[in-house]
Parts: C-alpha cells; sequence; structure tokens
C-alpha cells in the first residue's frame, strides 16, 4: 500500500511539472512578443490604405515633380485595385493638377483622397504617419522625430506631418519627437524582434542625447521588441546614413529577405554586419532563414543616359492589399528578382516600377509608401 501511495505521488509530482513548464512556456512567450503598450501590424497584414506624398517643384526646383511623378501615379493605380489611396498635395492647385494626371490615367477616384498639407520631400516611410495598436486594439499614430537624416536637407514641413495628420483623422498621435527614428531605419519580424543600423538611429546627428539603450527602451514600449539585432551600418554612406530597408527585409518571422554575400559586400556591407545578419537569432533564440534578391546586373543608367555608378536593389519592395510593388531599373535583373517575388506572394500580383529617376535621390519604394492597417 505504501508502495502505491509513493507511486502516486510521483506520478501527481511529475503532471505537474510538466503542467507548470507549459503554462511556464506560454507566459514566457507572451512575454517575448508582448512587452510594450503598442504594436505594428505587419506590411502584408490587411490594409485599410496607402500612404503617399506627391513629389512637388517647391524644395528642389523646377523640373523635379514631371522627372519623377509617373511613378506615384503607376503605384497609385496599382494600388486602388485593392486599397485605398490617401495622397498628401501641397496645395489646393496641387491637388488639382494631381486630380487631373489621375483622370487622364483611368484611375478609381473613388478609391483615392486628398490631405493638404505642406511638405518638403516624398519619404513617407520616414516622415509619414506610423500606424500602430495599442493593447486594447485602438488604432495609433506614432510621432517619431524626423530631422532629414540628420539635417541634410529640408526637414521642417515634413516633421509636423504625423501630427497634422492625426488630427485631421482624429486619431490618438504620441508625441515622440525627442527621439529621431525614421521609418525606414527599422525592420520588425512582428514576434518581438527588430533588425537595424546603429549608423541610421543612435548616430550623433539623429539622437546625440540618448544612449542606446534609451533608445531600445522606446522600441520596447512601442513596438513590442524585446530582442535587437544591431548592425553597424556605415555613416555618410548615403543620405540615410544606411538604413536597413535597402537590403533587409523580413518576408515572416522566421525568414529574412535579404542579399548574397557577394550582393552584401557590393551594398557596403562589412564583413561583421554580414556575420551578425546571417547568423541572427529571433526572440526565441531561434536562427532565421534566409531568402536571397539579387542586385542589378549593371549599375543603374537614368533614362537620360547619366551613370550613377552603383547598382539597385529590389529589397525595397512594398506589399499591398492584392500587389506587391518592386522597384525595377531597366536591367535583365529586373525578371529575375520579379518572378523571385512572386514566388513569395503567389496571391497577389508584382508589379516592376521603374524608379531609376527617384533612385538617384536616394530610395526606392518602400521609401515612398506608408501603409494604414485597417
Amino acid at each position: 500500500m505504501n508502495k502505491i501511495i509513493v507511486f502516486s505521488l510521483i506520478v501527481i509530482f511529475m503532471l505537474l511539472i510538466f503542467t507548470g513548464c507549459g503554462e511556464s512556456k506560454e507566459i514566457y512567450d507572451e512575454e517575448k512578443t508582448n512587452v510594450g503598450k503598442y504594436k505594428m501590424p505587419d506590411e502584408m497584414s490587411e490594409h485599410e490604405g496607402t500612404w503617399l506624398q506627391w513629389p512637388h517643384d517647391k524644395t528642389y526646383g523646377k523640373g523635379y515633380k514631371k522627372e519623377v511623378e509617373s511613378i506615384w501615379i503607376g503605384m497609385t493605380k496599382e494600388l486602388t485595385e485593392g486599397e485605398n489611396v490617401h495622397i498628401v498635395a501641397y496645395d489646393e492647385r496641387e491637388k488639382d493638377y494631381i486630380v487631373s494626371q489621375l483622370i487622364e490615367k483611368d484611375i478609381d477616384m473613388d478609391k483615392v483622397d486628398f490631405y493638404i498639407f505642406k511638405t518638403d520631400d516624398v519619404w513617407a516611410r520616414d516622415n509619414g504617419p506610423i500606424f500602430v495598436y495599442d493593447n486594447n486594439r485602438n488604432l495609433t499614430i506614432l510621432d517619431w522625430g524626423f530631422n532629414g537624416w540628420g539635417k541634410k536637407v529640408a526637414y521642417k514641413k515634413d516633421r509636423l506631418l504625423r501630427s497634422l495628420i492625426g488630427e485631421e483623422l482624429g486619431i490618438e498621435t504620441l508625441d515622440l519627437q525627442d527621439v529621431v527614428l525614421e521609418g525606414g531605419a527599422i525592420e520588425i519580424d512582428g514576434n518581438g524582434t527588430l533588425i537595424s543600423t546603429l549608423s541610421a538611429v543612435t548616430n550623433k546627428n539623429r539622437n546625440s542625447d540618448l544612449t542606446q539603450s534609451e533608445i531600445e527602451e522606446y522600441l520596447r514600449i512601442y513596438y513590442s521588441v524585446t530582442n535587437f539585432i544591431w548592425l553597424d551600418g556605415v555613416e555618410g554612406s548615403d543620405i540615410t546614413d544606411f538604413h536597413i530597408d535597402g537590403f533587409v527585409k523580413y518576408y515572416n518571422e522566421s525568414t529574412i529577405i535579404t542579399l548574397n554575400k557577394e550582393d552584401l559586400i557590393e551594398w557596403g556591407v562589412s564583413d561583421k554586419d554580414i556575420d551578425i545578419l546571417m547568423n541572427a537569432r529571433d526572440a526565441f533564440n531561434k536562427r532565421y532563414e534566409y531568402i536571397n534578391l539579387p542586385l542589378t546586373k549593371n549599375n543603374v543608367i537614368l533614362e537620360s543616359g547619366k551613370k550613377l555608378g552603383y547598382k539597385g536593389s529590389y529589397v525595397n519592395y512594398y506589399i499591398g492589399n492584392t500587389v506587391v510593388l518592386v522597384p525595377n531599373y531597366n536591367d535583365s535583373t529586373d525578371k529575375i528578382a520579379n518572378d523571385i517575388i512572386q514566388e513569395l506572394y503567389p496571391e497577389r500580383k508584382v508589379v516592376g516600377i521603374d524608379v531609376r529617376d527617384l533612385y538617384q535621390y536616394g530610395g526606392m519604394i518602400h521609401c515612398i509608401t506608408q501603409q494604414q492597417p485597417k
């Protein structure tokens, strides 16, 4: 009898241990992914719409708008097939002009609306409204500081844009102007991990009064991030100081899209950063899987014949509800990259957009779009 009682107690004790461990793991997992007060939905999640800042001639002079606006017309045409497009126009005159251009291209204007705000530039990813949900699923805008990538260009109008849009929409907007953070500087896997470059975030031309630890605390609260993958990046390499979204994108919470080692070197990524990237682990200490996209075969040449002297990346694509917009460069590799991306998103239509005239100014498709979740 005593042996039976002892055996029964052992069984009960073991069951309690296993049950307890299961509960602990669930709590641990929850702590790893829901540590903050806010969370940003994945780009592939359903959109209410996409925000675009239409180009104008007020900052860079006459001719700039004509040079690049075909990109915005093409994006609007494709995106309106599956979602709304919210266009920020500089003034009423510019709005009327944009309307005439879109009507001429037979674009569904029922899917397009306009917001009249003065802007310096077109980079909606970096200074446009960043939408997150709070823990009660209330849509909120994060109003991070923006200073023209370290005061390299005009920015004082753009830094006001998020708060103006939030007021217009009646959406709570959190004043985070004390922290300079561009949307293109970070990639989030949706499961507790963020990857970024120190050169674009902790750089003294952005956040001279904040330590890396203090910046990470903001990211924990407002993006629910617990695991940080920091690459050094390269200060001064381009206007953004080496934004991550030019060469890294999360496909899902377990897979990173990037370049192969040879192309990463071509892009300017250091051996140290390549090693960190290729050995990255998520918030649960699991290794990522990798999908490689190519660079262009040749250095980019504009339609005018001007040679840029560097290659183009396809990683900077944008996922809409029904389409994936991919930067193209009139290069033989365009089709290869488009086909790879089409295989990744079989339920969406991949559309190549010639970005060469924009690329000379430092950006591609992802840089000029910003999603609003549904």
